[in-house]
């Protein structure tokens, strides 16, 4: 990963004040450790009438994946392979970005202690990057940059160049010119705009990265006619990031048109007085979503499988109208949490009649199960290895066989929904995999004709327009006696 910064000069103002500006001496190699690799910088000319500085990142593709462990497991087998074969030691983006903001941090921030007259001095410059994705092409290349000053060359790289018919690549051989800016503007425009380009950042997008943002991009972001796309792809299409980010900017644009202060004009509402309600957790809607739908079911005796700590079960013996709750986990340790959570030994004898915990495995048929209204699976399929989903299909749907059974799953769509979850994760560290409404409703309807039962989807929590819900519902009624069935 490669770019060059050039400059030119004359004896009065010489090109190697360049150095001054990086804080690194043109008779220097040094080198830079970082998270994925090792940053150098040189000079591959210095002298009075023209100064290049290069910073050269050579990426660690094992370093790169480490850092980025913790993910699902669960997913296509390229994936695992792309972890180590791409583009990344390369091709600029932002590791790329964050290099240049390690290593340059001074220049970036317009600092130089050693000649201060030198960062607001506005100086020819030349930065080349030989490659550069371009999700967008040559045209959003020059859409980007040119309303800030830079003449632009994007020259398309073809992908072989024995095989012109192929057409071009992704990549573009990219070649910024500009006499009007000062060496800190230039270098927090690429800070910005390298992973713009990318349409990808190597490292987890928080919620602390609209201040960044909104830092480096002060003086020119606001009134950049491509704001809106700089801010989505930047905070890595996060939307809730990127309208808080939009909202800061147009208040910091409206502020420079009326010359006032941004707090002057963020001051039509007063303060709360009042603690702002606070949203319903997703557990607690699921647990709604499934005690409504036992209720329309008409159910009065109900396992919970999978119970855990027991939530569900408290919530379902507070309702008169489940006579009998029985709750199954495999782990002892959380029938004994569930235990402790219900009071089970200090519970009236009426009450506890109404409730049952026993160790049990989904994996196995288990004739305790059978002849209840209904059975629920609350977040538990994504608990198991695919191969074994079969085991407890049949356990479930073609031993025990209730009337009604309700399973519950994460929608996968959804998390990029999430601001603290890190992109690609998955949300629970012991989760096998997590699946799409497609793939979970392909699933449902294929259990549920295999098992003579209807099935119908019900979205849990809010319902987002373009990916759907957090959690999805499948709720199965048994339509086909078991022996009419084998018949």
């Amino acid at each position: 990963m490669f770019l060059t910064i050039t400059t030119t000069g004359t004896p009065e103002r010489p090109a190697t004040d360049l150095g001054y500006l990086l804080h690194k001496h043109p008779d220097n190699a040094q080198a830079f450790s970082t998270s994925y690799g090792t940053a150098h910088v040189l000079y591959p000319e210095a002298e009075a009438g023209r100064c290049t500085a290069a910073l050269l990142l050579e990426v660690d593709a094992v370093a790169l994946v480490r850092r980025g462990k913790g993910k699902g497991r669960g997913g296509a087998p390229d994936a695992a392979l792309a972890q180590y074969v791409n583009d990344r030691p390369y091709a600029a983006s932002s590791l790329l970005a964050v290099a240049l903001s390690g290593v340059f941090s001074s220049a970036m921030k317009g600092v130089c202690n050693a000649r201060p007259e030198l960062p607001g001095q506005a100086r020819p410059l030349r930065v080349e990057v030989p490659a550069l994705p371009a999700r967008g092409g040559p045209d959003l290349v020059r859409g980007l940059f040119e309303p800030l000053g830079w003449t632009v060359t994007a020259q398309p790289v073809p992908l072989d160049v024995e095989f012109p018919a192929w057409g071009d690549s992704r990549y573009v051989r990219l070649v910024l010119e500009s006499e009007a800016l000062t060496l800190a503007e230039a270098l927090r425009h690429l800070y910005v705009l390298l992973p713009v380009l990318d349409d990808a950042k190597h490292y987890w997008v928080a919620p602390d990265e609209v201040d960044k943002l909104l830092r480096v991009g002060e003086g020119w972001l606001p009134g950049h006619p491509e704001q809106r796309l700089i801010t989505s792809r930047y905070l890595s299409r996060r939307w809730a990031l990127t309208r808080q980010a939009t909202e800061r900017l147009e208040l910091v644009r409206l502020a420079e048109t009326d010359d006032s202060k941004i707090e002057e004009i963020d001051n039509a509402v007063e303060a709360e007085t009042e603690a702002e309600e606070k949203p319903t957790p997703l557990a607690v809607r699921r647990r709604e979503a499934i005690v409504t739908a036992l209720r329309q079911s008409g159910a009065a005796r109900v396992l919970d499988l999978g119970c855990g700590q027991g939530q569900l079960v408290q919530t379902l013996l507070k309702d008169p109208a489940f006579t009998e709750i029985v709750g199954v986990d495999v782990s002892m340790r959380a029938l004994t949490i569930a235990s402790r959570r219900l009071k089970l030994d200090r519970m009236g004898e009426r009450q506890a009649s109404r409730v049952q915990l026993f160790q049990g495995s989904l994996a196995y048929t288990d004739v305790r199960l059978k002849g209840y209204d209904a059975a629920v699976l609350s977040e538990v399929i994504e608990h198991l290895d695919l191969p074994r989903l079969p085991a407890l299909e049949y356990a479930v749907f073609g031993s025990a066989r209730p009337r009604t059974v309700l399973v519950t799953t994460p929608n996968v769509e959804y998390n990029v929904r999430w601001e603290s979850l890190p992109a690609g994760h998955v949300r629970h560290g012991d989760h096998r995999f997590e699946w799409t409404r497609a793939e979970f409703r392909a699933w449902a309807e294929a259990v549920a004709e295999r098992h003579g039962y209807g099935v119908a989807f019900e979205p849990v929590g809010p319902d987002d327009p373009e990916v759907g819900p957090p959690t999805q519902m499948a709720v199965f009624t048994l339509t086909t006696p078991k022996e009419a069935k084998a018949a």
